[in-house]
């Protein structure tokens, strides 16, 4: 994928986005290798099929899609994209705010420039929040939501205290020059994650870290944690219509398995059927640590809600 600019709220954002899907593939009715999918033809395909758009979390960029998506793209589009003052998407001075509801009103922004009306959204710890917002204010765009390593809803108020003041001494002292420091990347590595990451996503961990917008930064993690917003989620998502699914990993220290859950019980279809898959073996940063296991759960998620909406619509049809 190359990579392509758009400016958003006042910031030249950056996104890559894949081709569309091989008329071949589309035409015998491969979409998620479902076995259950029906057969197709092309133009009913093209119609139907929605585009998968990542959202990665806070102080990391589209960077971290790539395997995931690599899985993916043959199966449906793909666009990944950095969140305003992350990645590549810190030039120009920004002037709105940094909240979950306007990260989500950016995405808005971007799916329509590119003319984008059938999305599911595929959102990483921060970027799932964000997501599920987007789903919220979007339903008529957004036909679905897949969470990985998000959750929440509960708020600690000592906990959040720590959390809160940790994160904003970590944005304070980012020199340019740390990226050179010896073993660095290697720490960098080993963070948030069950096994260690290869030497490279040690050194693009720390080269998201360095070149975050501090503004960004401290007003995402800052307005994303207030008591407020905090319980504010779990209304979002009881007030979803749209599918949602949710990927924890067990050794998650970050956001463990349980709030995952807990955050996955206010959705109207709790109950109904399996919300949320677990893996073993996994940290919070998933899509690297095990992008096949992950790649497996979306298709399988996509795959059922399809055929659920084939059939229904095949139902009223037949009526």
């Amino acid at each position: 994928m190359n990579m392509l600019t758009t400016q958003i709220s006042g910031v030249v954002h950056a996104y890559e986005l894949t081709g569309d899907l091989a008329m071949g593939d589309l035409a015998m009715g491969n979409l998620a290798q479902s076995p259950i999918t029906p057969h197709l033809s092309p133009s009913d395909a093209t119609q139907s099929h929605p585009t998968l758009v990542f959202i990665h979390g806070w102080l990391l960029s589209r960077a971290y899609w790539q395997p995931l998506v690599e899985q993916l793209s043959g199966h449906y589009r793909c666009l990944t994209y950095d969140l305003r003052g992350f990645g590549e998407s810190v030039q120009g001075k920004s002037t709105t705010a940094y909240h979950l509801r306007a990260y989500a009103q950016d995405l808005g922004q971007l799916l329509k420039q590119l003319n984008l009306d059938n999305v599911w959204l595929v959102g990483h710890s921060l970027g799932g929040s964000i997501a599920l917002w987007a789903a919220y204010l979007l339903p008529q765009q957004v036909k679905g939501v897949i969470c990985i390593n998000a959750g929440g809803g509960i708020y600690l108020p000592q906990a959040f205290a720590k959390f809160r003041t940790a994160g904003q001494q970590m944005v304070k002292f980012r020199p340019s020059w740390l990226p050179a420091v010896p073993l660095l990347p290697r720490i960098f590595s080993r963070l948030m994650v069950n096994q260690p990451l290869g030497p490279d996503w040690g050194k693009q961990r720390l080269r998201d870290f360095v070149r975050a917008d501090r503004q960004a930064a401290e007003g995402a993690l800052l307005d994303s944690t207030t008591c407020e917003e905090v319980h504010r989620l779990p209304q979002i998502v009881g007030q979803l219509t749209q599918p949602i699914h949710f990927i924890t990993a067990a050794q998650d220290q970050i956001m463990p398995p349980r709030y995952v859950r807990y955050l996955a019980s206010f959705h109207p279809s709790f109950g109904q059927e399996s919300l949320v898959s677990e893996l073993s073996d996994c940290g919070h940063m998933a899509m690297v640590e095990q992008p096949e296991a992950v790649a497996e759960v979306v298709l399988s998620t996509l795959a059922t809600d399809w055929a659920t909406d084939w059939a229904t619509d095949t139902d009223w049809q037949c009526r």
